[in-house]
């Protein structure tokens, strides 16, 4: 314990030994959030049970809705396929191919649009005029660019992704504090010094946002796509187990899916936190 600290709860007569340790209030936030988070899943579980063993159809039909009890029997069985296995392997190579090749040139394009008024005057029009058309609506289009459907099935997911993160950047870039900029310019630091020593640094938390939002519409727009024109992956898996009436099966699939996105996204906040020291708290990982 820190001795002013002591001496200072000395002074008002309470004990060392009633003080909590910071590193002990971490502990008792991380169970806390631990207790609370399996606590909504255990409800969430319960009311779902609830509703389909008793069918209620109030607003929401769940008269054909498995419950959780079948849906994970159906997994037991699933996660022994090694059909299964592939569908994941498919989907996880389409959605890290895509979200890879837009994070590169989203990223890119975002700090030169948001460093350069004129290439931003240039480039942003026509980026503008796409971003509003839904990564669905690229199907078709996608289906006769490529002649082969894995090709459309990425660009589908490129598609889902680069937005985001590049709007993501932009903002990044622009609401970097012009004093820090001044600054670094008048203690004789070089344009390529300033952009990549204070701009880049000053961007990177709204960049990590952007890609982690860009994975989560990576995952939405390959699932669609291969509802469509897949022949393997947890999209075409999910459709299929419809066309087929495997209730448990759709449901499976929409939470492999939902794991699969919300591991995709930690791993990225993870490695980025590797390169924005001054974000971490007490030596730890937020």
């Amino acid at each position: 314990m820190n001795t002013i600290a002591a001496k200072a709860l000395d002074r008002e007569g309470l004990p060392e030994s009633t003080v909590v340790h910071p590193n002990d209030r971490r502990v008792r936030r991380s169970i806390r959030s631990l207790i609370a988070r399996t606590l909504s899943i255990l409800v969430c579980i319960t009311l779902w049970q609830t509703a389909s063993v008793q069918k209620w159809h109030f607003l929401v039909n769940f008269e054909n809705v498995p419950a959780p009890s079948a849906v994970g029997l159906a997994g037991i069985r699933l996660i022994q396929s090694p059909k299964f296995q592939n569908h994941v392997q498919s989907s996880v190579i389409r959605t890290f191919a895509g979200f890879g090749i837009a994070a590169v040139l989203a990223v890119t394009t975002g700090l030169l649009v948001g460093r350069s008024k004129l290439l931003g005057d240039f480039l942003m029009t026509p980026l503008e005029l796409l971003r509003p058309i839904p990564a669905v609506a690229w199907i078709p289009l996608a289906v006769l660019m490529f002649p082969a459907s894995e090709e459309s099935m990425i660009y589908i997911t490129f598609i889902g992704a680069f937005f985001p993160i590049l709007l993501s950047t932009i903002h990044g870039v622009t609401n970097v504090d012009q004093r820090l900029v001044f600054a670094s310019l008048t203690l004789g630091a070089s344009p390529f010094s300033v952009f990549s020593e204070v701009i880049v640094p000053g961007a990177l938390p709204s960049i990590v946002t952007g890609l982690s939002i860009g994975m989560g519409n990576a995952w939405f727009s390959l699932v669609t796509a291969e509802m469509v024109s897949g022949q393997f992956g947890i999209g075409y898996y999910t459709w299929e187990s419809y066309t087929l009436q495997n209730y448990p099966n759709i449901v499976l699939g929409m939470i492999s899916i939902g794991l699969l996105g919300m591991v995709s996204s930690a791993l990225i906040k993870r490695i980025a936190m590797q390169f924005m020291p001054w974000a971490r708290k007490g030596g730890e990982m937020k």
